[in-house]
């Protein structure tokens, strides 16, 4: 209870200043929306399904800014799902942010997660596959919580965040604990970022879940490259506790940018999991495995692109056979 205090404090009490101050800026507001599709053929061995069509994603949302200082957006996520519809709506952004001076900005509501959105700038095509700590349930890319950024210097930069620790799609589960963060991202210079990640849940009847994870990227005006390593403790993913369960991340990323329409990329993920005492195996051995994708991306007009691209997944466990699929995505947004 005391931690929990110390950190709500921590980030509420640059509200006892809000509305202090009155600004002459104009208000204003724009809609966005966001759309993920793609066509793919699987090569895989046995495979039922060959090839199909997918509106894998949808974003509609608005952003208005009140003034200089305070801002909000709300955004759906319509994804599909297994069950009743094909596709399902889940309010995952109703945030509004508050930067109460250069150094301090404070967000609360349905809030973005800060644990992989710089992966994602370096990654850069978020429409074809995401980020590993969010592919592979490390966390959630949104949570109802607070979370208070502070700029240290012109360097560094620190997040410290309380969230109900179940993501978007399910506000609040059952044992009522909040999922405590934080990270430093140190920019070395204007192409070079570093980030150290860290968080924890406590779960009833079982030992926290940690998450643990260090990024490093590069971007100039022809080139990206990222690498990091994530761990996450006690936990088979982040809402779902497993004592002693390790599931260990590695990724690595590159693109090339040829001109203003072209880019190529590649990326290599790989997955680990640790045996539990009395296994011959590892716990997650049916889903750990090597990623291998390579591709190339086209900007039609702003707002418009389209990939072509090729995933290979070799699995741990040499009983499955290793996926083999050639993908054509698209976004297009506002």
């Amino acid at each position: 209870m005391i931690k929990q205090f110390l950190v709500m404090s921590f980030l509420l009490i640059p509200l006892l200043n809000f509305g202090q101050e009155d600004s002459n800026i104009s208000s204003s507001g724009e809609p966005h929306f966001k759309a993920f599709w793609n066509y793919h053929y699987d090569f895989t061995e046995n495979t039922i399904q060959t090839s199909a069509f997918e509106l894998s994603r949808v974003y509609l949302g608005y952003k208005y800014s009140f003034n200089e200082s305070v801002s909000a957006k709300i955004t759906y996520d319509i994804g599909k799902n297994n069950a009743g519809s094909s596709h399902t709506a889940f309010l995952k952004i109703a945030q509004l942010d508050w930067k109460v001076n250069s150094k301090f900005k404070l967000s609360m509501g349905m809030i973005g997660g800060k644990q992989f959105n710089d992966q994602e700038k370096i990654w850069g095509y978020r429409y074809l596959y995401k980020t590993l700590q969010d592919e592979y349930k490390f966390g959630s890319s949104a949570d109802l919580g607070v979370n208070a950024e502070i700029k240290i210097s012109d360097k560094l930069t620190s997040n410290v965040f309380i969230v109900n620790g179940e993501g978007y799609k399910n506000v609040q589960g059952e044992d009522g604990n909040q999922r405590f963060g934080t990270n430093l991202i140190y920019k070395l210079n204007k192409n070079i970022t570093t980030k150290i990640y860290y968080d924890t849940h406590a779960v009833v009847d079982s030992k926290a879940i940690n998450n643990i994870g260090i990024f490093a990227g590069y971007k100039s005006d022809k080139f990206r490259f990222g690498a990091e390593y994530n761990e996450m403790q006690n936990g088979e993913t982040y809402k779902t506790a497993s004592e002693n369960h390790t599931l260990k991340g590695l990724s690595f990323y590159s693109s090339y940018i040829l001109n203003d329409k072209f880019e190529l990329f590649i990326r290599y993920d790989k997955l680990s999991s640790n045996t539990i005492d009395g296994s011959n195996s590892n716990w997650n051995y049916e889903n750990d495995g090597a990623l291998n994708m390579i591709g190339v991306e086209y900007k039609a007009v702003k707002g418009v692109k389209f990939s072509l691209n090729s995933r290979i997944f070799n699995y741990t466990d040499s009983n499955i056979n290793d996926s083999s699929l050639i993908y054509l995505n698209a976004e297009f947004k506002l």
